[in-house]
Order: C-alpha cells, then sequence, then structure tokens
C-alpha cells in the first residue's frame, strides 16, 4: 500500500498554521478546508480521462473529461467534516456519506455510533476523511463500515492531514489496498492517544469546543 506524503509548498505552509496553538477556530477551520482541497487534488490525479468534443466560441475542439468514475466523500464524524466543504468545491457531483465514531478514553478502541452511506458504494471511489490518523482504530474500523456495505478496498483513499508511524502500521496491516494521503507523518503518540507534536484534538479546534 502506497503512502503519499503531499510536500506541496501550500500544504506544508498551512500545515504550521494549524500546528500553531495561537491559530483561532474560525481561521483553523478553514485552513483544514484549504488543505483538503489541495489534499484531494492529489489524491484524485489517476482519475481516468477520454477525449470529448466541445464548441468554444470561436470553433470546435477535442478537450478532456473525467469518465466513468462515481465518487463518494465519507467524513468520520466529527472532525472529518470539517474537510468536507474543501473537497466538495472541487467535486461538487459526489455523494456524501457519514461514519460516526467515538474512540473509548479508557481503551482507546473505536465505537460506532452512526453511519449513512450512499446505497451504491460498490460502483464509486471513496474518499474516506480525518484529520488525524492516530492508534489507526477509527480509520480500520470505518474501512470495515464501508466494505461491509459493498465498498471495494481498493477504491478508498485516506485522507488525513497529519499521521504517525502506528497509525499507519495498523492501517497497511489491517487494509494493504488503500491508500494513504497525508501531510505529514509525525513522531509518536502520547499515553492519551494523541499525535506528537500534532495539531491537539482537531475536532475541537475546528469546533471551537476546547
Amino acid at each position: 500500500m502506497a503512502v503519499h506524503i503531499l510536500e506541496h509548498p501550500l500544504i506544508q505552509h498551512k500545515l504550521t498554521l494549524l500546528r500553531d496553538s495561537a491559530t483561532g477556530s474560525k481561521d483553523f477551520r478553514e485552513l483544514v478546508q484549504e488543505v483538503a482541497t489541495l489534499m484531494a487534488y492529489e489524491a484524485t490525479r489517476d482519475l481516468p480521462l477520454e477525449d470529448q468534443e466541445v464548441s468554444t466560441p470561436l470553433q470546435k475542439t477535442t478537450g478532456r473529461a473525467i469518465v466513468g468514475k462515481k465518487l463518494a466523500i465519507v467524513p468520520i464524524l466529527r472532525a472529518g467534516l470539517g474537510m468536507v466543504q474543501g473537497i466538495e468545491r472541487l467535486i461538487p457531483a459526489a455523494r456524501v456519506g457519514h461514519i460516526g465514531i467515538y474512540r473509548d478514553e479508557t481503551t482507546l478502541r473505536p465505537v460506532e455510533y452512526f453511519c449513512k452511506l450512499p446505497v451504491d458504494l460498490a460502483e464509486r471511489d471513496i474518499l474516506l476523511l480525518d484529520p488525524m490518523l492516530a492508534t489507526g482504530g477509527s480509520a480500520v474500523a470505518a474501512i470495515h463500515f464501508l466494505i461491509r456495505r459493498g465498498a471495494r478496498p481498493e477504491s478508498i483513499k485516506f485522507l488525513c492531514l497529519v499521521s504517525c508511524p502506528q497509525g499507519v502500521q495498523a492501517l497497511q496491516q489491517a487494509y494493504p489496498e488503500v491508500e494513504i494521503f497525508t501531510a505529514a507523518v509525525d513522531e509518536a503518540l502520547n499515553s492519551r492517544g494523541y499525535i506528537l507534536p500534532g495539531l491537539g484534538d482537531a475536532g475541537d479546534r475546528i469546533f471551537g469546543t476546547m
């Protein structure tokens, strides 16, 4: 499975602003959307194209258009919601599903509380969103839910702002077909399961519930 570390200067610059504890919720939320847009640009680089004839105001010409691909955007609630709008700007026709998972503070294991997905997942390429790939538990559980509802593992791409070696390894071991797109692979997890240096709690910072 490929792990794509997105080192575009704009992504890395905005990631630095996201890491800064002085960045307030409004700016943090806008930066998350902007980085998600840039990440989606990279994650959809392999969409197939076909020739398509169009008429410009002056003459007919042949352009290129995306062919034969249905897309779904699936955020892991709640923090993944912060990435959706940025990707919808690029792919407004994509269907949006939602998977609700929270991490038990004692066991650090994922607990599902909500799942609503497009009925034709088997026909779609899926962008699964969560700002953080920490223990990997939520990501692995979400992919399990997608597959149980008809998705093909090779059709899923996982987009996160920040990851760590433990989460990457857990996802690779569970679902080697799933590609990971991340702006950084950070050093480690602390005893509470937070990525170091990380961003803090991305959901709290997006929604101002710190």
